[in-house]
């Protein structure tokens, strides 16, 4: 999307954020889904993950005045080819199974008529029941810490896929050091307002939950994504939507590498809105594979 002459790079930049997650809808169950202009070729992961949220919610019964409204719960993804920016991705909902306070969809996501990505999604009609959760570390807020796009202005190729959000490392510039010693915790929010569709936000969640994750697993080796001794890509990803969120007031990201082994790395996260409520927890396997020197 162009930036109008005029218009605050924020407002733009949310726009096309947006712009994202409005599928079209082809024909029995499929939707068409649009990239970021001037995106690099290879496509964010984070991007499925949030279309296909979608996507599935598009033939669920969520309206306003439905007490059968069925907001999701979780979602259980594989990624199985390198996807494109270049090139339009059609998403194929499977309708599983709709209960009596569950739904099911399975979406399968394609290019060039190879499937690139398969999600399973559960839909839940909330209800009343047990409520506990893990207090959220103590840490600084988000007031006052720059911004990961201010730390990385002046280093070429660090620039990511991801639009419309801010990243607020709590560690600053030492977030970004070789090592294990940096907390690897952010605070993110969207750059301006998202419309009060609930689905939505889920979905903005879903997609920025792939951001930083992976990068976890190589920071006990010090290394990190950018580091041409090591080749990663996103292999499978989950997510658990336990709490209603806003995206765009700000939410702590607290990631974790318990495990990396036969190059892959296990990671976990949890997110947390700003007064303490555990809004989501994520888990994701990917390939972290040693590149040996030419």
């Amino acid at each position: 999307m162009l930036e109008s002459q005029g218009t605050p790079p924020e407002t733009s930049a949310v726009a096309e954020l947006l712009a994202l997650f409005d599928l079209e809808p082809q024909s029995n169950d499929v939707f068409a889904g649009t990239s970021p202009q001037g995106a690099p070729d290879r496509l964010y992961g984070g991007q499925p993950l949030g279309q296909s949220l979608i996507a599935a919610a598009h033939t669920i019964d969520n309206e306003d005045d439905s007490e059968d409204a069925r907001p999701p719960h979780s979602l259980h993804a594989y990624f199985l080819r390198w996807g494109s920016n270049q090139l339009p991705i059609f998403y194929e909902v499977e309708r599983l199974r709709d209960g009596r306070s569950f739904s099911a969809r399975r979406v399968v996501a394609k290019q060039a008529d190879k499937p690139i990505f398969v999600c399973t999604l559960s839909f839940h009609r909330p209800e009343v029941g047990y409520d506990h959760q893990t207090e959220m570390p103590k840490m600084a807020g988000p007031e006052g810490l720059p911004s990961f796009a201010e730390l990385r202005a002046h280093e070429p190729g660090d620039d990511h896929p991801m639009r419309g959000i801010e990243m607020r490392p709590v560690a600053g510039r030492a977030y970004f050091s070789d090592g294990a010693d940096a907390p690897p915790h952010l605070w993110m929010r969207s750059l301006g307002n998202v419309p009060d569709d609930p689905i939505l936000h889920q979905a903005i969640i879903a997609y920025m939950s792939d951001s930083t994750l992976l990068s976890e697993s190589l920071r006990p080796h010090d290394l990190n994504w950018h580091d041409p001794r090591v080749q990663t890509a996103s292999l499978d990803h989950a997510l658990w939507f336990h709490r209603g969120a806003r995206i765009d007031d700000w939410l702590l990201y607290i990631q974790d590498s318990p495990s990396a082994a036969n190059g892959r790395g296990f990671c976990r996260g949890s997110l947390y809105a700003r007064d303490g409520a555990q809004v989501a927890s994520v888990a994701q396997e990917g390939l972290v594979r040693k590149v040996e020197a030419s």
